[in-house]
């Protein structure tokens, strides 16, 4: 079960993991189930887990399991690492409550790998 489902109206525009103790790996395998039964559903998907877990994220997210799915997982899923969120939070203050999804986005971090 996904985590965090991010509702504008009746729609959902973003799915959250969020990965402190459990494995990356089964987060991951969750979004990667949604994604294969919906593939043509479009909202944003991001994994939000401690800034020491980034390594595995992303090596896991690149896995071929993930790496191959249709769209591709590294593609429409971001990081967020949780001192990044926690200072933005922090910044907003009371006004958290008109936040809009377009700021997560701002904030998040791709997957795909850097081949520079």
């Amino acid at each position: 079960m996904i985590d965090v489902l991010w509702l504008q109206g009746e729609a959902i525009v973003a799915a959250f993991e969020v990965e402190h103790t459990t494995t990356i790996y089964s987060g991951l395998l969750r979004m990667a189930d949604l994604v294969s039964m919906q593939p043509n559903l479009k909202l944003d998907l991001f994994i939000v887990a401690p800034d020491e877990r980034r390594e595995k994220v992303f090596y896991e997210i690149n896995r071929p399991a993930f790496a191959r799915l249709k769209p591709p997982l590294p593609k429409i899923c971001r990081f967020i690492p949780y001192l990044e969120l926690k200072k933005e939070v922090e910044q907003i203050g009371n006004r958290i409550r008109y936040m809009r999804q377009e700021f997560i986005s701002e904030i998040a971090e791709s997957c795909e790998p850097d081949y520079t």
